[in-house]
């Protein structure tokens, strides 16, 4: 992961289904193609993207005159977990929410040859790595950010890593540098969000030299690890990944809007 990948394109394009299939109990992988996907850096694993979702039972010319004419699609924010060029070929985890959620629900439903509308990537979050030591967290909703910033740091990379699921069956095998030390904590879902990752960051032995992190979970719990991070431990901005990924309570066009005002009141 040495460069951003930079866009061609500012439209959405449709991408087609090759594959779908639930990697572990509560996340599913869709694997996305198009023909022409040239103008996709390579190494943009870990960035954002933009997916609209098609109506239930809509056309493809459907939803190819919905994306120019409007209304705006449902779209929803997610992560390429990966890339291959070589096969014109994408990997989105979504986190099987069942029919609450409507990306969800699509995963849940998709089959080779459906399609989805598609717009990005952004930036990728981390692109150099010069820490002594890394710090990273993440629950179900992060962990393909997180895995691909593992995947992408240099063998001799040393730190920590809090991954915390739902189930142990969602334990996935990641291709880490040795030296970082994975946790990976179960905590079964609940009404409120859960303080492990708070706890644990702030428990643990805070090794001496400069650290670099890629944080991201709900957003109450990421307010306060960012206070504690870059206040309470100083840790500069520019060192640190640190985002709220989603809100109880809110649906992301909601949780968007609040980040957005959030942002707006520290400038």
């Amino acid at each position: 992961m040495n460069a951003s990948p930079s866009l061609a394109r500012t439209g959405p394009r449709v991408l087609t289904v090759r594959a779908a299939r639930r990697i572990t109990p509560s996340m599913i992988r869709v694997t996305l193609t198009d023909d022409d996907l040239d103008d996709i850096a390579e190494g943009c694993e870990g960035a954002n993207c933009k997916l609209m979702i098609p109506a239930p039972g809509q056309s493809r010319a459907a939803f190819l005159d919905q994306l120019a004419n409007g209304p705006r699609p449902t779209t929803r924010t997610y992560t390429v977990r990966h890339f291959r060029k070589a096969l014109s070929e994408i990997d989105i985890d979504f986190v099987a929410h069942g029919d609450n959620c409507p990306a969800s629900a699509w995963a849940e439903q998709s089959r080779a040859g459906d399609f989805i509308g598609f717009a990005g990537p952004g930036p990728v979050k981390l692109t150099s790595f010069h820490a002594d030591w890394y710090l990273l967290a993440a629950d179900l909703s992060a962990l393909p950010v997180v895995a691909a910033t593992l995947e992408a740091m240099p063998k001799s990379a040393r730190g920590i890593a809090f991954f915390e699921v739902p189930d142990e069956a969602d334990r996935q095998k990641i291709a880490a540098p040795p030296g970082i030390v994975q946790h990976w904590i179960v905590t079964p879902p609940g009404d409120l969000p859960s303080l492990l990752h708070e706890r644990l960051i702030r428990s643990f032995d805070w090794p001496a030299g400069c650290v670099q992190t890629c944080i991201a979970g709900e957003s109450s719990v990421i307010k306060s690890l960012r206070q504690h991070i870059n206040v309470e431990r100083m840790v500069p901005r520019e060192d640190t990944y640190i985002s709220g990924y989603w809100m109880r309570g809110l649906v992301e066009d909601e949780h968007q809007t609040m980040k957005r005002q959030e942002s707006a009141s520290v400038r």
